[in-house]
């Protein structure tokens, strides 16, 4: 392709992602020093158009952030009044009494919200700081000094057609120059995947671990909501070997968030995410509270399970990963928005200092120590052996396992178990279909369960045609002549967006067919892949999911 001469902007501080963490750090950076130049690029339509989260938030980083946030009209007001936790079974259930739980499990003084809406709020924080936020300006490429230095992003660059050339609309983008870059991405996010890369950030971390979240918005009937109900599952519709869960969060105006986790080590290549959560919908305990009920919306995202084991490091030549960039998601808490938030601030502390010191582009370690010795790694050190035991020994014992480690820790203040290592990635756990029988998944009844094409109508998602597809596969082959064969192309069940099809012509050719405009922005492809062929890279700014109360 031939280069297109771009302008450039400069700024003190670029942040990539207008999700909590990214503008935190643009929040705290302005109360620092409302000198400085600060700018957010968000690659969706609004502020909070790509935001899925569950979400129980813990207050403490808007308590650091906003000291002041219950006076300023914020949207987090459904303050957590009941917590339960349930085992489930195909029919029943048995409620997990809350004295069992470690105290870090608890949910008091905790809030039920939309982050969809919570990201909109703080938007307008920063903009009445004086921080620039653009939404629609996804960044498509890095930028590097003379030193190897992360110098800035390509942003905005649009019109590109399907062979990945100029079009005729072709806008080359702009080169967005600072002295310091903030990735918050979120998971797996395109240019933090070549920054990890290049920097070899995870040579001395372990394995990144993920899920697939699934969630929908419910309106229930007034009289079954509880407002301030907080409610997790384990088990059934999943076995013993498969890790996941649920949540039920009954928000305000008789809204509920339900949603499904499913850990992206499973092993049987059968096995449907998108279907397991229409199945766990018809369980009586969930499904007595839906029916009736109207769905809103749909939405669906990876989470970083790693923990502290699996963080790279977060700060090289030029800039820093932040919040879920950087994996600092708490697994058994099913919460991550306030460590988002924490990082933000480390990193505009860190930042700050080194500007006024007539620094930039250099490495600031001053953010990766404040994160070891802050309260993010308080909060993750007692919960690292969560994960790994779950994989290793399965439901039962790996929860009670883990709960004994997480008490130990709670009591002695080191874990029992040490740091015990994550043993594969989730691309490599997918075991050959010989070893697993075909799952029979049930029909949706288009009441509570649906099919993945109604769903994602559900998104509000759109990709404009002409474009170049923003799912590449690094070898067209490998899907039909490795994957189909071994795996029966588990393309076809983990994408919870039915982007990609093994469809079969009138003469019986296969072909692997890509339905890019169906793309949620999840990222499973890209992480779940057995053949690791797939690479998902940020379409053209404004497209895909359109999210209001995710």
């Amino acid at each position: 392709m031939s280069e297109s001469k771009r302008e450039y902007i400069e700024y003190d501080v670029v942040i990539v992602g207008a999700g909590p963490a990214g503008l935190s750090a643009a929040i705290r950076l302005k109360q620092l020093n409302p000198n400085l130049q600060v700018v957010v690029l968000e690659k969706g339509s609004e502020v909070g158009s790509h935001i899925v989260s569950g979400a129980v938030i813990d207050p403490i980083g808007l308590n650091k952030l906003l000291p002041n946030w219950k006076e300023m009209n914020s949207p987090i007001k459904t303050e957590v009044k009941e917590d339960k936790f349930y085992f489930l079974g195909p029919a029943g259930s048995i409620r997990i009494p809350n004295f069992l739980m470690p105290p870090l499990m608890s949910n008091d003084g905790n809030y039920i919200v939309s982050m969809s809406k919570v990201c909109r709020w703080l938007s307008k924080q920063a903009e009445e700081l004086g921080v620039e936020i653009f939404p629609g300006m996804s960044c498509s490429e890095v930028i590097y000094g003379k030193n190897n230095e992360l110098k800035g992003v390509v942003a905005g660059e649009f019109g590109k057609n399907p062979e990945g050339e100029p079009g005729p609309m072709y806008e080359p983008g702009m080169e967005v120059i600072g002295k310091y870059i903030f990735l918050a991405e979120g998971v797996r996010g395109s240019l933090t995947k070549k920054i990890i890369k290049n920097y070899d950030l995870s040579k001395n971390s372990d394995f990144q671990k993920y899920g697939i979240g699934i969630k929908e918005v419910w309106e229930v009937d007034h009289s079954k909501h509880k407002e301030g109900q907080v409610l997790h599952t384990m088990g059934w519709p999943l076995g013993n070997n498969t890790g996941g869960g649920s949540f039920l969060y009954h928000g305000s105006d008789n809204q509920v968030f339900v949603g499904f986790v499913v850990h992206l080590n499973y092993k049987n290549p059968y096995l449907f995410p998108y279907k397991e959560f229409q199945r766990f919908k018809h369980h009586p305990l969930i499904y007595d509270l839906l029916k009736g009920g109207k769905r809103i919306e749909y939405g669906a995202r990876a989470i970083s399970e790693g923990g502290i084991q699996s963080i790279p490091k977060l700060s090289f030549p030029g800039g820093v990963l932040i919040g879920c960039a950087a994996g600092f998601v708490n697994v058994p808490r099913i919460k991550g928005n306030h460590n988002a938030i924490l990082s933000g601030i480390a990193a505009a502390e860190a930042a700050n200092i080194a500007i006024l010191d007539g620094r930039s582009n250099d490495t600031l370690h001053e953010y990766e120590n404040k994160i070891k010795k802050g309260p993010i790694y308080k909060d993750l050190t007692p919960v690292k052996n969560v994960k790994p035991l779950w994989s290793r020994l399965g439901l039962f014992l790996g929860i009670i396992f883990g709960s004994i480690d997480m008490w130990f820790a709670n009591i002695f203040g080191i874990n029992l178990f040490g740091t015990l290592k994550h043993k594969y990635s989730d691309h490599s756990s997918l075991e050959p279909l010989k070893k697993h029988k075909l799952i029979e998944y049930p029909k949706s009844d288009g009441k509570i369960s649906f099919d993945r094409l109604d769903s994602v109508s559900y998104s509000g998602t759109s990709h404009s045609d002409g474009q170049e597809c923003h799912l590449k596969l690094n070898d067209y082959s490998i899907p039909l002549k490795f994957n189909l064969p071994n795996y029966d192309e588990p393309a076809q069940r983990y994408c919870p967006a039915g982007v990609y099809e093994v469809v079969k012509s009138e003469d019986e050719e296969l072909r692997f067919q890509i339905n890019y405009q169906n793309c949620v922005h999840c990222k499973t492809c890209d992480i779940k892949d057995p053949s690791q062929n797939i690479t998902w890279k940020t379409p053209q700014g404004g497209e895909g999911p359109n999210y209001s109360c995710m």
